[in-house]
C-alpha cells in the first residue's frame, strides 16, 4: 500500500508512512496531517517508518515540513520503525536531533521513564 494513513490513538497522531514517501505521497502527507490537526488536541506526532522502503528529497522536505507544522503545538515528534535506509536518510537530514528516534510504536507512543521524552530535542540544545 503507497498511501499515508493517519490514526489518533489518545493525544497522539500516529502517521503511517507508505512504502514510497516521494513527492505524490509526500504531498497527501501534508494534507492528512493538516486535517487531523485541526481542531484535535494532539500532542505527540509519531512517524512510523515500518512500511517505507523508499524516500526521496520530497519525502525528507515533507516530514521537515510537518515537523514545522506541528511544532506550533509545542508537542513531542517521533519517529519509529525507520530501516537502515531510511534511517540514514533521516540522520543525514538533521531529524534525531529534532524528533525522538524509537525502535518501535509502542516505544514512540510513550514518553521514556525518566521524562526525557518531555522536552523536543532542539529545546535541550537551546538551553
Amino acid at each position: 500500500m503507497n498511501q499515508v494513513q493517519c490514526e489518533v490513538a489518545g493525544e497522539s497522531l500516529v502517521i503511517h508512512l507508505p512504502e514510497e514517501l516521494d513527492d505524490h505521497s509526500s504531498r497527501d502527507l501534508r494534507r492528512q496531517v493538516e486535517e487531523c490537526l485541526q481542531g484535535s488536541r494532539i500532542r505527540r506526532l509519531v512517524f512510523d517508518y515500518s512500511r517505507t522502503r523508499f524516500m526521496d528529497s520530497a519525502g525528507v522536505g515533507a516530514v521537515l515540513g510537518t515537523y514545522k507544522l506541528f511544532r506550533e503545538r509545542e508537542g513531542e515528534v517521533a519517529v519509529c520503525g525507520a530501516g537502515r535506509r531510511v534511517r540514514r536518510l533521516l540522520e543525514m537530514a538533521g531529524i534525531p536531533r529534532l524528533a525522538r528516534m524509537c525502535s518501535t510504536l509502542e516505544e514512540a507512543l510513550n514518553p521514556p521513564a525518566d521524562g526525557a521524552g518531555e522536552r523536543r530535542p532542539d529545546e535541550e540544545r537551546e538551553r
